[in-house]
């Protein structure tokens, strides 16, 4: 018989791990290729694995609410004949891993030292009846101001009565609507309140030491203060997903050292050809036009004349990328953030642009994203100006080297240069502000390429079609 690994898939360049929901298939049962055997939840979106081959399911190496490493094995398939193709077994990982500091006065992070995840496999709410609450599920309530009370007293539909994403939405509506009695008491994140402090392993963190050192250095869990000397105050334990995005955002500022650059644009004739365009696009491309494939369509115009801007770093080796695929950063109903990925943004015009941004928008509020359309993105746009923003300064998508955010456009009476004077007008204002690793981008292309941006948005032509 031929043996087949099913392995867990990577879902995203920053995702390394994920939690097994549901098993929907058990050893014996038969299964097609492209059928669903599990369901399985990220910090980002829960997605469902097909299998890879047609056959029978003989080993299923992990339970429910396990949470298991990108690449390992999860179960294995007898496709009917032929030679073994089992991987290799895992090598056993240490759960406190020595980090030597090199002679450097400044700290240098190893790009091949993985993140080794040593908390509580199974996230669980202590609570009277210490049910499983998948990530997804525990964002969804936080975002929502859920307690924990409320949170153990929603009815659950899932395996085990586990609450599942449509139970917890469905509490919701239900809520608003005024039909769910909800006693008084405050809003908290549903998180688990331990009876005796606990302790969990964190990923080691290479520091910039005050003295050189040779000796290897242990990382040591960060002890919780004093509770009682700290006042009125209330303490939440990080669930999962809020410890992932916290180290994302830590690993990227000790790999690059940020620089922000800002700028403005008159998007004055963005704004009017949208007004002017935007009933017509809809009706006969059938798709909404937004600002976004505006603002893509005029980036990668640019990042052909700069392209330190469309690279990566491997080693002391500067990697240009010759595709250009824009990530742009899209909310989600949970109140966190992902990033799809527009593939070949360039060879796109702005009706292809439109139906793909729109097309991934809709597939990330949906939780229907696929893990192919996260990845592979070179340079990463983000509209803080959705949540009012006027301007930010965002944090670097590694492994790219720049990220672009665009603020809220208002109305300003600023200075218009004619060739017959300058005249005071009401235009259509918004800042840019780009962050970019300085180890390969200095400040005169970073700042150089935003302002190419921003004129480029500047004369965007009102009389264009699409």
């Amino acid at each position: 018989m031929a043996i087949v690994d099913l392995v867990m898939p990577k879902l995203g360049e920053s995702i390394i791990e994920a939690t097994i929901l549901k098993w929907s298939k058990k050893v014996g049962d038969a299964v097609q290729q492209d059928e669903t055997v599990l369901e399985i939840a990220t910090d980002k979106v829960d997605s469902e694995v097909p299998s890879t081959h047609a056959g029978t399911i003989t080993e299923i190496l992990f339970n429910e609410n396990d949470v298991v490493p990108i690449g390992t094995v999860i179960a294995r398939i007898d496709t009917g004949g032929g030679t073994s193709k089992s991987a290799p077994a895992i090598p056993q990982v240490q759960t406190q891993p020595e980090v030597e500091i090199p002679q450097h006065t400044t700290p240098i992070v190893e790009a091949s030292v993985p993140y080794i995840s040593t908390v509580e496999a199974t996230p669980k709410v202590s609570g009277g009846n210490n049910k499983f609450y998948s990530p997804l599920v525990l964002n969804i309530a936080n975002s929502e101001g859920i307690s924990l009370s409320e949170l153990e007293n929603i009815t659950g539909t899932g395996a085990e009565g586990r609450v599942s994403k449509r139970d917890i939405l469905q509490y919701i509506a239900d809520k608003k609507a005024g039909k769910t009695f909800v006693a008084s008491q405050p809003a908290v994140a549903p998180v688990a309140t331990p009876a005796a402090p606990q302790v969990q392993q964190v990923a080691p963190v290479v520091a910039a030491p005050t003295q050189p050192q040779t000796t290897p250095v242990k990382t040591e869990p960060i002890q919780t203060a004093d509770v009682a000397a700290l006042g009125n105050v209330e303490i939440i334990e990080m669930d999962r997903m809020r410890k992932l995005i916290a180290k994302h955002m830590v690993d990227s500022k000790h790999t690059s050292p940020h620089v922000t650059s800002f700028t403005e644009a008159d998007v004055t004739n963005m704004v009017l050809w949208r007004d002017r365009v935007k009933k017509q696009f809809e009706k006969q491309v059938g798709s909404k036009i937004t600002f976004t494939p505006m603002f893509i369509e005029c980036i990668t115009r640019v990042m052909k004349r700069y392209p330190m801007i469309n690279a990566s770093i491997d080693g002391d080796r500067i990697i240009i990328k010759k595709d250009f695929n824009i990530g742009m950063a899209t909310a989600l109903p949970s109140g966190n953030l992902i990033v799809p990925v527009i593939k070949g943004a360039d060879m796109l015009n702005l009706v292809g642009l439109s139906k793909t941004v729109n097309g991934l928008a809709d597939a990330a509020r949906n939780n229907k994203l696929k893990p192919d359309d996260t990845q592979g993105g070179t340079f990463t746009i983000t509209n803080v100006g959705t949540f009012g923003s006027l301007m930010g300064t965002p944090i670097i998508n590694q492994p790219q080297v720049a990220i672009l955010a665009v603020g809220a456009i208002k109305k300003r009476p600023v200075v218009v240069e004619t060739p017959e004077g300058d005249t005071i007008g009401i235009r259509h204002m918004m800042y840019l502000s780009m962050s970019y690793d300085h180890r390969i981008v200095d400040g005169s292309i970073g700042a150089s390429f935003l302002t190419a941006v921003a004129k480029e948005f500047e004369k965007w032509d009102v009389n264009r079609e699409w």
